[in-house]
């Protein structure tokens, strides 16, 4: 009997911390010693170690079932896993939109017409509004978002605060989308009403957002654009290696159509892919030549999906934006998506992570401390557990009954979890936002950190918002807001 409560006891928060502990220190000390660039190559054997150092600890002193382990990392490897067959359909989006001169063209026309002064903001209005329609943060960072990358570089802007532009909209729509996946998510495991969850959300998002708009606004008016002297060489050279045409502006059109007529999100990337190789080849055959070389043209465009690609274009920054890496550049990020999925269902199956955060729920009795808790928590959730989904579920289901008791509504614990999880999750190193937009936007996650101002404002707005008490009831009858 002695033997079977001792293998039911699960590890307490200080031993649950320790593998916690160890990333974050060993990701530190990497930082420190490297550079942000190394933490991308370097996560994956830390968050292994980091796993194996949660298993010993809960194998050794608080022996744990094979059972609960299985079936913590079966939960997260189900959140986690269908997300790469996705990675690896927008490696192949990036690699035809770029070649098949949809990109180029994005890239032409921004050059024409956005204001330089008011890029940032303009980018982050039309991410959000891409992001609302479509309702995938993903999708809008994988086509348009690598557009105004190359806008913004020709602009002479700096990568990171480009790449905050581009996440902070892209979320923000992310967030408020009755699209979205995660939107849903969160009003549904807390009962709350879909329509009603997105209203409550304009309490805090909004504030957030302005914020983000006038800081963006404030840096274009005041930044030293050194790169647009150069726009006049640089579209001479864009122009002179792709047949730019507005034809080409459907494909982003019809892949947002897609999306907003909620086509399987494969299907729709599938469909994007194959109308950047109709680009390359009715509109860029010159380029298909040359990536052909005299052999197989059908073989070119394999080698195009599957490894990285360049050309010469007489100019170095020119070079770099459309060099692509296709799926041979997407599968370190794979490595690592797969690398935090273990490390969060270890986390998960030896009881760490309910251990830390049931100790964090004592003494919580008032309105502001639970918000801020619920916001803790999500960010604790979304650097353990490495993926968004998994994140929001386990958060509902921990805070569902202390709001109850508390006599706070659903949907304010809905806000709370959206506004810590759903927008903070792209800025952790090794979370599957984080690893994936990295990727995809060439930025290294804390390098694009400090400028995604709307990501980080939203869980500063939710405390604020809690401990002023606007537009927080006691009733569990949704009130309008």
């Amino acid at each position: 009997m002695a033997n079977k409560v001792k293998r039911n006891r699960i590890p307490s928060p200080i031993a649950s911390a320790i593998p916690i502990i160890f990333l974050i220190s060993s990701l530190v000390a990497l930082l420190i010693v490297k550079g942000t660039d190394a933490i991308f190559d370097n996560s994956q054997l830390i968050l292994l170690s980091a796993a194996a150092l949660a298993f010993a600890i809960s194998r050794i002193f608080y022996p744990c079932r094979w059972k609960m382990l299985m079936t913590g990392l079966y939960k997260s490897a189900k959140q986690i896993i269908p997300a790469i067959p996705i990675l690896l359909l927008i490696a192949m989006v990036s690699a035809t939109w770029m070649f098949g001169g949809i990109v180029p063209s994005l890239i032409y026309y921004g050059l024409e017409f956005i204001n330089p002064e008011t890029f940032l903001a303009v980018t982050c209005i039309v991410c959000s509004v891409i992001s609302v329609l479509t309702g995938s943060s993903w999708t809008t960072c994988a086509t348009i978002g690598i557009a105004f990358m190359g806008i913004g570089s020709i602009m002479g802007y700096n990568e990171a605060w480009i790449a905050g532009a581009v996440i902070s909209g892209a979320y923000f729509g992310d967030k408020m989308s009755p699209l979205s996946d995660t939107t849903v998510l969160a009003a549904s495991t807390t009962g709350v009403k879909l329509f009603d969850h997105i209203k409550y959300l304009f309490i805090t998002t909004t504030p957030a957002m302005l914020i983000a708009l006038t800081v963006y606004l404030i840096i274009g008016l005041n930044i030293s654009n050194t790169g647009s002297s150069h726009n006049d060489e640089l579209i001479t050279h864009l122009t002179s290696t792709f047949n730019i045409s507005p034809w080409l502006l459907l494909a982003p059109v019809i892949t947002c159509a897609l999306i907003v007529m909620r086509i399987n999100v494969l299907l729709t990337l599938a469909i994007s892919t194959v109308l950047g190789i109709i680009g390359l080849i009715f509109f860029e055959p010159q380029l298909l030549a040359h990536l052909a070389n005299g052999s197989n043209k059908f073989m070119a465009i394999i080698n195009l999906l599957l490894t990285d690609t360049s050309i010469n274009t007489n100019n170095e920054l020119l070079n770099e934006l459309v060099t692509t890496g296709g799926v041979k550049g997407m599968m370190n990020t794979i490595y690592l998506i797969l690398s935090a999925m273990v490390f969060g269902g270890v986390m998960l199956g030896t009881g760490m992570l309910s251990s830390i955060t049931r100790s964090c729920l004592k003494g919580v009795k008032k309105t502001s401390s639970a918000v801020s808790t619920t916001v803790g928590s999500g960010l604790f959730m979304n650097s353990c557990t490495g993926d968004q989904y998994l994140s929001i579920i386990i958060t509902a289901n921990l805070f569902k009954n202390l709001y109850k008791k508390l006599g706070l509504e659903p949907r304010l614990l809905g806000r709370s979890i959206e506004d810590s999880v759903s927008v903070t999750s792209v800025l952790i190193p090794w979370n599957s936002c984080g690893i994936t937009q990295s990727t995809v936007l060439g930025v290294a996650t804390l390098s694009y950190l400090p400028f995604c101002i709307f990501n980080y404002m939203c869980p500063i707005m939710s405390i604020i918002i809690a401990a002023i008490g606007y537009k927080i009831s006691t009733n569990s009858r949704p009130k309008d807001c």
